[in-house]
């Protein structure tokens, strides 16, 4: 069985994030390849992280700008190395080639680091995203590393036309890989007269779900309030930080819950589910799972990013805080409106189905690994930034390993 190493960039949390539940997606679809997977990270693992162990997994605390990871690589030898998240690659991609040449290297950038700060930019700045925003240094040091990668996983099909028509990635190095869902996901959905109250859910350390949040709180809450008095607002989301608690405001029905158990669980209770996002990148978890979950949604059009993908939506897209507001309260109050936006959640869903997604990420690893060494000669630019910037990524690593042990009289 030949091994494959994750290089992740915390342990997973899929109760908290979708980037939690999307790495143990595609954990699942490796070890149905035939890969022995073993998983490294130099975070330590939190309160609510996934045992991996428990799928099989063999898991591995390493120590970043630590040449005991060169013994450790070396002796695994691994078969194809997976980084999570560009700054991962960065940290540990000239260790990996330096010791496994012949290893396949993946980058699952899961959603682009760079688009998300420079819509961040132009939100803050209240103008339209420029061409000036997205070549930031950020994007630089991201597109460098998917690059140096031989495979990139791209979690959405806007981020795929952004990489292609703005920066002229060669889709060679590049493959589309996005939630993925099969009939063991779906819930069995409960109906109008069932459920009760707006939602609002997402990981409050996410920049762009605490600005949602803030938005609801003292945009469009109010509005939805004035016109339905006796609905809540029930605001999920992991690690709320004591500005996220000050928010409560249970006299007005906008209550901060903190943690869910069970994301689904509570998305499944809720009438609607509401997410103004304003600027992020990939795709949004919260909306996926509304859709598993039969629950009709009301976002923007930034949410409903490869997502939607030109079908008509489970609910409504809306960038005006009153159009927002209205269309949230005519879903809520609108049994035969709720119903029929229920009923699109099948046909979104239906895109991303598991078994063709499987399919073709089996063959694109087996095709690269059979013919490594052309792939790297096609990728030139690659190759080039692997040779002067790997080189001056090493040394700085060597000199903060040398002052570390130095600090510690090692």
């Amino acid at each position: 069985m030949n091994r494959l190493l994750i290089i992740g960039h915390q342990f997973p949390e899929p109760l908290s994030s979708a980037a939690g539940w999307r790495m143990l997606q595609i954990i699942q679809m490796l070890q149905e390849m035939n890969f022995e997977i073993h998983f490294a990270c130099a975070a330590k693992q939190g309160e609510f992280a996934y045992d991996l162990s428990s799928k099989g997994v063999i898991v591995e605390e390493v120590q970043m700008n630590d040449s005991r990871f060169d013994d450790y690589i070396k002796e695994l030898n691994p078969k194809v190395v997976l980084f999570d998240r560009f700054m991962v690659e960065e940290q540990f991609g000239w260790r990996v080639e330096t010791q496994c040449p012949n290893a396949l290297r993946i980058l699952d950038t899961e959603d682009l680091h760079f688009l998300r700060q420079a819509r961040a930019t132009a939100v803050k700045a209240g103008r339209s995203l420029s061409e000036v925003d997205l070549r930031s240094e950020l994007a630089k040091r991201e597109i460098a590393s998917i690059y140096r990668s031989d495979l990139s996983l791209i979690i959405s099909s806007a981020e795929m036309d952004v990489l292609q028509a703005s920066f002229d990635i060669k889709s060679e190095i590049l493959h589309y890989l996005p939630f993925l869902t099969d009939k063991s996901m779906s819930l069995k959905s409960r109906n109008f007269e069932e459920r009760k109250h707006f939602v609002s859910i997402g990981n409050f350390l996410h920049e762009p779900n605490w600005d949602a949040v803030q938005q609801l709180k003292y945009h469009i809450w109010p509005m939805i309030r004035k016109k339905l008095p006796k609905a809540e607002l029930h605001v999920f989301g992991a690690y709320p930080s004591e500005k996220v608690l000050q928010l409560m405001d249970e006299s007005n029905g906008f209550i901060i819950k903190g943690r869910a158990e069970d994301a689904r669980e509570v998305i499944a209770k809720a009438r609607v589910l509401l997410a103004p996002i304003r600027f992020g990148a990939g795709l949004k978890g919260k909306l996926f799972e509304a859709m598993l979950c039969g629950t009709p949604s009301v976002t923007t059009d930034l949410g409903a990013e490869g997502l939607q993908n030109g079908l008509a939506w489970n609910g409504h897209v809306a960038n005006d805080n009153d159009a927002f507001a209205a269309a949230a309260i005519q879903l809520y109050s609108n049994k035969e409106s709720w119903e029929h936006a229920q009923s699109k959640s099948k046909d979104l869903l239906d895109q991303f189905a598991l078994a063709q997604y499987h399919t073709d990420f089996k063959s694109r690893i087996e095709d690269t690994m059979n013919n490594l060494l052309h792939h790297r000669n096609a990728n030139f630019i690659g190759g080039m930034l692997r040779h002067h910037a790997h080189r001056s990524t090493e040394f700085m690593s060597r000199w903060i390993e040398e002052k570390n042990r130095v600090k510690t009289g090692e």
